[in-house]
Parts: C-alpha cells; structure tokens; sequence
C-alpha cells in the first residue's frame, strides 16, 4: 500500500492506516525543517514544517513489526511507544558510488532487532556533491550580505539528467513523466538513492529474515 504524497496532493495529517495490516512501514517525512541549508535564507518559513510527528502517529495506528524513517542526518529519531529504534548514518559512497549523499535511517521494531549494511572496500575515485531538490550544484556562487549567503543553483534539463545518473537511475528515466523541469528537479533531490535503496532492503530482509526474493513493498 502506498500512502499519501504531497507531489500528488495527498495529506498525511488525514491518513489513518488500519491496526495490524502491514508488517512494514517505510516513509521519509519532508526533510527541509532539518536541512543546514536552511541557515541560508533565515527569515524563510520552511514549506512543510516537522512532520516527524505525523510519522510517529502512523506507525503507532498501523503497529507494523518494523518500521524505516528516511531523512538526513540531523533530523531527530523517531519515538514510538513499544519499538525500539536503531539510527543510523549511511552515505551514498560507502556503497561504492561517486554522490556523497548521508541519509539518517531510524529502524524500529518491537524486538529491538539491528540493521548490518553491506559496505563497499573501496570509494570510487569519483567524487560529486549531494543532489539537491533546488538544482544540482554544478555550478555554485556564493554572495555574501550582512544577512544571508545566497546559492545560486536552479534546475535545468542538464541538471535534472546529471540528478538522476547520480541517483542511480538512467538520465531518460523521467522523460514521460507529466512535471515540470522544477517538479522532476525537487523528486530527484530528495529522493534516496537507487543504491542506497537496496542497501536498506536488502538490510531489512536479512535483519527481519524475509526471503531474499519476496517483494519489501
């Protein structure tokens, strides 16, 4: 089951799962209340707010055996009475990969079960900054004022195809679908990414014993 996305109009605050349906629960409440580059512009009201809390409720209604909350690393854990929750940092390039790109994964369950990542030996050689919802900075000039630092980034046909090669995904992948360049700029940028999207299943099965085969969603 798929629940609510603000990219087509849904609403978290009136999405009430039923009691003991799903085993599992993943979900990344919006992640900009948290994000450092908030700092930049500091009289702007974040769009979404902290929506952690509308996350906690979920899983306390739906009482999966386990649940994964995405966001980045200076997000707080969630806190659900009965689960036990593991936090964890994983960044894109420890799987191998050139973004460098963390992401804080809160694994919870009632047993206090652990999630093991496989972890490349080597980096790549390559090195290219996190993908972000407002444009990929291939380019970035920094302005400075007596209030803000401006960064100067925006979305791009270039950028929204170089997003999704570093995401793992092929350049084209977007190309039939109904956005805006701006709207395919801000799903990619705060996206997890392809590899690190099998990282994390393939850690879950293995911690919650679901065959290797069976579909996670």
């Amino acid at each position: 089951m798929r629940g609510p996305d603000k990219l087509w109009g849904g609403d978290i605050k009136n999405f009430h799962p039923p009691s003991g349906v799903f085993e599992g629960v993943i979900g990344g409440p919006p992640c900009q209340e948290f994000s450092e580059l908030r700092h930049v512009h500091k009289n702007k009201k974040m769009k979404w707010g902290n929506l952690i809390p509308e996350f906690e409720r979920v899983i306390s209604e739906a009482q999966p055996e386990w649940f994964v909350m995405e966001n980045i690393k200076m997000a707080p854990l969630p806190v659900v009475a009965g689960y036990h929750v593991q936090g964890t940092l994983l960044n894109n390039r420890w799987l191998g990969f050139p973004q460098n790109r963390v992401h804080r994964l809160s694994f919870g369950t009632k047993n206090g079960t652990h999630l093991t990542y496989d972890i490349a030996i080597f980096e790549s050689p390559e090195w290219a900054p996190r993908v972000l919802a407002c444009g990929y900075p291939t380019k970035i000039t920094h302005v400075k004022d007596s209030h803000n630092l401006h960064l100067k980034v925006g979305p791009t046909n270039r950028t929204v195809r170089d997003g999704l090669r570093l995401q793992g995904l092929p350049e084209n992948f977007l190309d039939d679908a109904p956005f805006t360049v701006r709207a395919k700029q801000s799903v990619i940028g705060n996206a997890v990414a392809f590899p690190m999207a099998k990282a994390l299943a393939k850690a879950v099965k293995k911690a919650m014993e679901i065959p290797l085969n069976a579909p996670l969603l």
